[in-house]
């Protein structure tokens, strides 16, 4: 067992409280009603802090709902010909229902759509947007390193040169492997591998 494991070491060879769940569950009980007690005293900067995290929280929550709520099972009452038997009175009768939020995709395709611009009449991106400034050396001199703030791609048979003499660094959270696709005749949407990239005609920097 590893070494800061002694609480569960300690579980295993004596056991808990005999009253430990009644106590967990007066605990949990008692949690919304901290809580609304917080909410209602504090004051200031805690009060702002406090009430932030509730409400991300509440946010994850709604998220975590909306998910469960797109593959729900509903109960239908089908109510048959004839008198059913005693065995099927208590069986409900389930009817997956896909809850789909029509109205949220409607609004967001039209936002899309909005703001569609075609390629060739992007700005031309700037050097100061696409790469940051990397200061190296012992007193911060030397200053021909860059690092790449935008979205990038990077090939599989691509090969790092040392840190040390790597001129563009190109961060692992901003390399895209993968895009999506739309394909127009099948209206669906692909998540398909980037074989490779074409030069970008608005700005041979942002390619």
């Amino acid at each position: 067992m590893p070494q800061n494991e002694y609480i569960e070491r300690h579980k295993k060879l004596y056991g808990r409280r005999l009253d430990y769940e009644e106590r967990k569950r007066k605990k949990e009980a008692r949690e919304p009603h901290k809580r609304a007690e917080k909410a209602r005293k504090l004051r200031g900067i805690k009060a702002k802090l406090f009430n932030k995290e509730r409400r991300n929280e509440k946010f994850s929550e709604k998220k975590i709902k909306a998910h469960e709520e797109k593959n729900v099972k509903q109960n239908t009452e089908k109510v048959a010909e004839g008198a059913l038997p005693v065995y099927l009175l208590d069986r409900d009768v389930q009817s997956r229902a896909k809850v789909l939020s029509n109205m949220i995709k409607q609004k967001r395709k039209e936002k899309a759509g909005k703001w569609d611009v075609p390629i060739p009449k992007v700005r031309a991106q700037a050097d100061a947007e696409v790469f940051k400034v990397l200061k190296s050396g012992k007193s911060k001199r030397k200053a021909w390193k860059r690092m790449v703030t935008k979205v990038t791609f990077v090939g599989e048979n691509f090969t790092r040169k040392p840190p040390k003499f790597e001129r563009f660094i190109r961060p692992m959270a901003l390399r895209f492997t993968k895009a999506h696709v739309t394909h127009p005749e099948l209206k669906a949407t692909f998540c398909l591998p980037i074989i490779g990239v074409k030069k970008n005609p608005s700005s041979q920097m942002y390619t």
